[in-house]
């Protein structure tokens, strides 16, 4: 008898476990001639990162809408439907103060963001609503939504990193012609 149900438990277990973590798609959208990833998430209230996680058949560039194709624009649970639409010379921690959280609320919320936040760019759309959970990254696989397009402008261009005062020595050291292979130019642990 035990051996019996053993068995059926052990056969039973992957329907089980395939139904309770089955996603429910709580809104939808249809596909129309002309349409982007970020102008359905900008006109429809759902992040460029969530569209393309509950999404998985989105490619990377976006490239493969069809006509017609049924998208899902959130999971029951975790649906931010609180979005702002990327402007040129925002950065993360403007974005963040105006909605009343910290940047790191705001990276929680849309994980495609680095940490230097240097590839939030023009058009994306992304989720500010800190009481909102979003549906986790894929396993196994690269981040979605995580590079800008390459046809995108990113929101703050003059967020390059600006170079270290020992990378700035270095530079004005061989601009300079000095490359006497002593440390007499590195400047001390305590001006760094």
């Amino acid at each position: 008898m035990f051996a019996r149900s053993a068995v059926v438990a052990f056969v039973a277990l992957p329907l089980l476990a395939q139904t309770s973590f089955a996603q429910t798609c709580t809104r939808t959208y249809t596909v129309q001639d002309g349409d982007i990833c970020d102008g359905i998430s900008a006109a429809h209230n759902v992040s460029t990162y969530q569209l393309a996680v509950v999404n998985p058949s989105i490619d990377s560039e976006c490239n493969n809408l069809q006509s017609g194709q049924s998208l899902c624009l959130g999971y029951e649970g975790e649906d931010c439907s609180t979005t702002h639409v990327v402007q040129l010379g925002d950065t993360c921690d403007d974005i963040a103060q105006t909605y009343g959280f910290n940047a790191t609320i705001l990276n929680n919320l849309n994980p495609q963001l680095d940490a230097q936040c240097d590839n939030l760019y023009v058009g994306e759309v992304v989720c500010v609503a800190n009481n909102a959970a979003v549906p986790s990254p894929p396993a196994g696989s690269a981040l979605p939504a995580a590079t800008i397009p390459a046809t995108a402008i990113p929101a703050n261009p003059s967020a390059t990193p600006a170079p270290t005062s020992a990378a700035a020595a270095a530079a004005s050291s061989a601009a300079s012609g000095d490359d006497d292979d002593d440390d007499s130019d590195l400047p001390y642990c305590d001006e760094l």
